[in-house]
Order: structure tokens, then sequence, then C-alpha cells
């Protein structure tokens, strides 16, 4: 029996996923901690039921992150079996990473065959953002899994009758929702659409079905959000990023509405166009001369220069380097230009556009070529209803990025799932094509596929490498053309179309395996050449805060017991004392110092309670009343108590890429010598722990090194002032 079912295992299939636990775990345990800000918070749920219970970014459950809880309750779950380690609090989210992979070929075998599944679920897994968001502790890799596994089940729902299945994968979304909230809806377009034109029950029974389906859905979405709004706020954290306190408000506010007009709370000032307009010339990323990859001219966005100054602390501001091709960790803001055109441009599609064209015109071919199998011209056939989901899963997410204002690059994974599944039903489909005794006009369709695709890889990588493009351009060329040639020839013709999907999986592949060359696990990540250089991994650093332990150790002494080891008001000053001390920090403001989870009089409370005696001021903030009243009743402590020039850091890759030198790659992949990129004043360079003076971080916020940030807090005690609260 055993041996049977070895046999009928499909060993592309077991390389696949092999060659996906390479790329999303390799050298995971020499990456630090990732993200602080939700390490910290794995840090403080696993003290306690309640902090897991509503997401606590802190130990004494002060105030929450600004996402739901469901991704980071399977990683406090590694951590409590496995400890607290690099590799522990990112292991979920590489198996879940392997897991979209299987997925994917479990939903296209069934329809499409081995090939299209195979081909499917090796482009999901060198799409380059899939490699650098399943090698961190975001919450995205386990949002696509969830999203995968409710259409799977929706799939098999469909094929063996089963309403409740199709209520089950409904709830998953739910689930889903309390992942990363509304991202989540994104795909439900595509479920009742496809369970309508698939399902083979009476009208009546489809509209109960997707009724029941539409129940569970609102039940599991709201069932922990209403939990929490519903209990006293004396009871529970503040939900952090929100303007009232409140989950809902934090759900279609901050990451709903925001996410598409512009932001307008949680980094002090409004990001309106992030991506801008095309016709405008407004371009995302446009932060003190940081120039996108494919922009021509960059000026500062809305509402910038007000974050720039609310956030110069002692007396500097930092700026961006500027960094040229947009291959990985070049500019968190670099969205590119809105418009339809905008997953296409260098700053998106370097991390997931490369099989774009052979996806599009594989849904084209493989759909009309359907038409002559169907009994009436408004039926469809199981093929069809399966690119109707993967369409409707890519259309309104691609339409949704190609408009919104604010979001970071690593938010394009959400696309990767159907571009992947479709480029791998066109090389099915194209295959197919070639086996025909007659040529058809879908064979030269995909096979204009292929040139197209090689044509746009080629441009996403001359930036880096001209020779690379100029092989991807002769290589697909020519072996498509020979595939056509060689039609009637089956062996021939197939090699051809092998060899052609070998090369344009060259590119992709590589850029796929930057993160893990360099052994990245970024806070804001992403993939390219960049992060094999110096200055590339702008976003490495971002969350990896540094934790002054001479200050650590001057608080546990004088605190006398105090419920808060100190307070401060964002949490990227304050969580890489959490993750080192385990200790309670209270973040007044939040994520980036602008919530208003305490007033003055109950601040004022707990100093004269005890429970807080220590205040470190750092960064901006827009409670400007307590910070006057701390800086007029609070005593300066002596710098030399607490300070020190060196610091312990929690750094997002554990080692130093010897490999890397100064400057940025440019032109064929070679970099200027010796000189740091504009924008790098001050700052160290040499390797991926040195970063970028004032670079934005999670949401647009921006944490800060050994000097002074534009937007957040800065770092571990070396630029603040603590304040003793007599």
């Amino acid at each position: 029996m055993i041996r049977e079912r070895i046999k009928r295992w499909d060993y592309w299939l077991v390389g696949i996923l092999i060659l996906a636990a390479f790329l999303y775990g390799w050298s995971i345990w020499t990456a630090g901690y990732s993200n602080n800000f939700y390490t910290a918070a794995i840090v403080s749920m696993s003290e306690s039921w309640k902090n897991f219970w509503y997401a606590s970014f802190d130990p004494a459950s002060f105030i929450t992150v600004d996402k739901p809880p469901v991704a980071l309750w399977f990683m406090v779950i590694c951590v409590k079996i496995f400890g607290l380690h690099g590799w522990s609090i990112v292991l979920s989210s590489v198996l879940f990473g392997i897991g979209s992979v299987a997925l994917i070929y479990k939903m296209i075998k069934p329809y499409f065959g081995r090939l299209a599944a195979n081909m499917g679920a090796f482009f999901m897994t060198i799409t380059p953002i899939v490699v650098a968001v399943s090698r961190t502790n975001n919450m995205d890799a386990t949002l696509v899994f969830f999203l995968l596994l409710a259409g799977y089940l929706l799939q098999v729902a469909v094929s063996k009758q089963r309403a409740w299945l199709v209520a089950v994968s409904f709830a998953l979304i739910g689930v889903a929702f309390n992942i990363k909230m509304l991202q989540a809806f994104m795909v439900l377009p595509a479920m009742y659409f496809f369970y309508w034109i698939a399902s083979t029950a009476g009208w009546k029974k489809k509209i109960m079905h997707l009724v029941a389906a539409t129940a569970a859905l609102v039940v599991f979405t709201l069932l922990w959000p209403l939990a929490v709004d519903s209990t006293s706020t004396s009871k529970r954290p503040y939900i952090g990023s929100s303007s009232t306190n409140s989950v809902l408000n934090l759900a279609f506010g901050y990451n709903g509405s925001q996410r598409l007009l512009g932001q307008t709370s949680g980094t002090g000032g409004r990001f309106s166009g992030m991506g801008g307009s095309s016709k405008k010339g407004n371009h995302a990323g446009k932060m003190n001369g940081t120039r996108p990859t494919g922009s021509k001219k960059m000026t500062a966005p809305k509402g910038m220069t007000g974050i720039k100054k609310a956030g110069t602390a002692g007396g500097q501001t930092g700026k961006m380097g500027q960094n040229g091709g947009g291959g990985g960790g070049s500019n968190i803001f670099n969205v590119g230009s809105a418009g339809p055109f905008r997953l296409l441009q260098k700053a998106l599609g370097q991390q997931v556009s490369w099989m774009f064209p052979l996806a599009l015109m594989g849904l084209i071919a493989t759909f009309l070529y359907e038409i002559k199998k169907q009994r009436r011209w408004w039926q469809t056939t199981k093929k069809q209803q399966q690119l109707f989901y993967w369409a409707g899963w890519l259309v309104p997410v691609g339409a949704f990025f190609s408009i919104a204002s604010f979001f970071h690059p690593y938010y394009m994974v959400m696309v990767a799932p159907p571009l992947a599944a479709l480029a791998g039903i066109g090389v099915a489909t194209f295959v197919g094509a070639l086996r025909t005794s007659k040529p058809q006009w879908q064979l030269y369709l995909l096979a204009a596929s292929f040139w197209l695709t090689g044509i746009l890889q080629a441009w996403y990588a001359y930036s880096y490498y001209p020779w690379l493009s100029w092989i991807i351009v002769a290589g697909t060329a020519a072996a498509s053309l020979l595939a056509v040639f060689f039609y009637r020839n089956t062996l021939k013709s197939m090699v051809c179309a092998a060899v052609a999907t070998v090369f344009l999986s060259l590119a992709p592949g590589f850029w796929a395996l930057t993160p893990t060359l360099a052994g990245a696990s970024d806070a804001i990540p992403s993939a390219g050449p960049d992060l094999l250089s110096s200055s590339g991994g702008a976003s490495g650093g971002l969350g990896s805060e540094q934790a002054n332990t001479k200050m650590i150790k001057y608080l546990e002494k004088h605190n006398n017991g105090a419920k808060y080891l100190f307070a401060t008001m964002d949490s990227n000053t304050a969580a890489p004392y959490i993750i080192k001390t385990k200790k309670a920090v209270m973040t007044i403001g939040g994520y980036n110092g602008t919530d208003n989870a305490i007033s003055l009089a109950q601040f004022k409370k707990l100093v004269k309670e005890g429970k807080v005696k220590y205040f470190y001021l750092s960064g901006k903030t827009t409670n400007s009343a307590l910070v006057r009243w701390v800086k007029k009743y609070g005593t300066k402590v002596k710098s030399s108590e607490y300070s020190n020039s060196s610091s312990t850091q929690q750094t997002t890759t554990g080692k130093s890429n010897t490999a890397m030198k100064q400057g940025t790659p440019g032109k064929g992949g070679k970099r200027p010598s010796g000189k740091a990129p504009q924008g790098m004043k001050g700052n160290q360079m040499g390797g991926r722990k040195n970063m970028k003076q004032g670079q934005p971080g999670k949401n647009g916020k921006t944490s800060s090194n050994s000097q002074t940030s534009s937007f957040g807090g800065s770092m571990g005690g070396q630029s603040g002032t603590l304040y003793k609260l007599d």
C-alpha cells in the first residue's frame, strides 16, 4: 500500500516543495528578530492568555499591535514550543508559504493536468515577493495560505456537491479577515461568482447556500472584533492605530479606507497619492529626493514636510539614500505611479509581475480554446469556470492596487497566486497546442506571450544586468519560435518549449534567491539585487532597533518594582526593550507615537501610584500636553548614567554580508567605487546591519539607527532623554 502511494507521488512537486523550503527557510536561523514590532507582541502574547487573545504589544497589555491576532497566534505557538529565536518567530510563515505552493498545485491539477499544476506551483515558488514575505513575521504569508485554502475547499464543495463546505470556505475568509482585515475580502467576488457558475444546484439552492455561506463569513469575521469592542476599555488594552479605541474602526479606517484614499493617521501626515498619478507625475516614495525606478522627477508627497519637522530629534533629520533599480529594499514607499499599468512598472513588477504577459495570454488562449466544448454559448466548461475564479481574484486585487494610495510593495504577494496559476496554465496550453496535428491560432498567441514576457523581464533586469536581459530576450524568442517551427515533431517542440520556460525562469528565479542569499528577514520585505549590496535592504533594519543595555541596567537598579520599566511615546523605541527584558514598557502613542492611548490625567495617576517612574522621550508625538508635563516636572537623568556608544542590536540579519560593498548596484550590476549613496550622511556602511538614516518603516513609519528618524522614535536610548518622574 505504501509503495503504491509512493509511486503515485508527483516527484516534480516534491522537488518544487523542497525548493520552496530552501528559498523560504534557509538561513532564517541567522536572520535576527525580523519585525521587532511584531516580535515584541509575540513575546508579550506568550506571557499570558489575555495578551494572547488581544494581540497585546507589551506584557502589561497596555496597547495592541495594529493588526488582528490570528497570524500572531501561530507565531506564539511556535515560540512556546521551540523558544524565542529568530527562526521560531518566522517558522509559521515559512510553513504557510510552502503550504500555499502545495495548494496552488492541488487547485490546478484536477482541471488542467499535472504539467499546469507543477508549473503554477513552480512559478509561485520563485515569485520574488513570495520568498521575501515567507521569511518574515509579517501576516501576509499566513493570509495568502488561508485565502488559497478557502478557494480549494470551495472547489471541493462544488465538485462533491457539499453545501456545508461552501459555508466552511467562506468562514475561512472570516478567519483571514482576522489576519489582515479587509485585505482578505478582495477574493470574495471571485468566490461568489465561481460558485454561482460552477455549482450544478438549482438557482434557489444556490441562493440558499450563498446566504448560509455569507452568514458564516459574517460570524467568523466579527467574532473577535465584536468580542473585543464589547469589552470594557478598562479591562482590555487600547487598540493600537485606531482613532476610537475600536477594532472595527481600525479595520475600516487605518487598515481600510486609508489604504485606498491615503493615510490620515498613524504617521502625523496625509499620504495622499502615495502612488500618485501618472498624469501629474506624483510618484510613490517621493521622500527626500529618493527616486523610485521608472520615475523621472521626484518631489516630497503632501504632508511629508510636516512629518519631517515633527520627527526631527536632536536637531537632525535623517535622509533616505537614493537607490536606483528598485530591485529589493530600495524604497518601501516606491509603489510606482497610479494607473492601469502600475503592476507592470518596475517598482512593483520586479517583485511579482515577471510572468504577467504569459498569465494574461494564457488566460485568454485557454478560455477561448474551451469555447468549442461549450454546449450553449452561455454555459461554461469546468476549465473556464476555474479561469473565471483566478481572473476574479486577479482583477479586483490588481485594480485596487493600481489606484490605492497607501501600501507597501510587499502587498503584491496578494496577486502572486493568480499570476502563478494562470502562467502555469498558459505553459500547459502552449504545450498542448504544440501536440495538435494542425497548428491553431492559440499556438501563435502563446508563442507571442513568451516573447512579450521575455521583453518585460529584460526591462526589469536591464538596470542591473544588461547581459542577462539579452540572454532572456534571445533565448526565449529563439526557443519559442523553434517550438512552433517543430510543431510536427513532438520531442523537439517539447524540448524547445521547456528551454523557453527555463529562460523565462532565470531572472525571477535569481530575484527570488536574493533574500535567501542575503539571509533577509526584513520588516518590510522585498527581493532583488539591492539586498546583496550594503545600501540594499533599506527596509532590512526597519523595526530592528537597538536596546541600550546600559539603560536597562540603570532602570532595573532604580525602578524599585514599578509596573513599567519605563514609558515612551512610540513602539519602535519600546520593542527592543520588551524583547530583551520581557518587561512591560508603556507605549503611550502606539506604533508611531500618534495614538491617544492614555490621557494626561490617567498618566499622572499612574505616576503617583508608582507604576511609572521613568519616561524615555524620543521621536515625535502628537500628545504635546503629556510631553510638556514630563519636561516640566520630570528630572533629567544624566546621560552618562544610561547612555553608551554600543547597544545590543536586534537585527534582521544576524550576519554581515561580506560580499556587500559600498554603493548601490548600477548599470550592469556594477557599483560605484567607495562612495556612499546620496542621502547616507552620518551613517556607516559595509553591511546590512547598517541602515539608512530616517528610512520609513512599517505602514509609512520610520525607525532609525543610532541617529534620529523623520517619523518614529529614536533607537535604544542613543538620542533620546531619560526623565525620572518624581
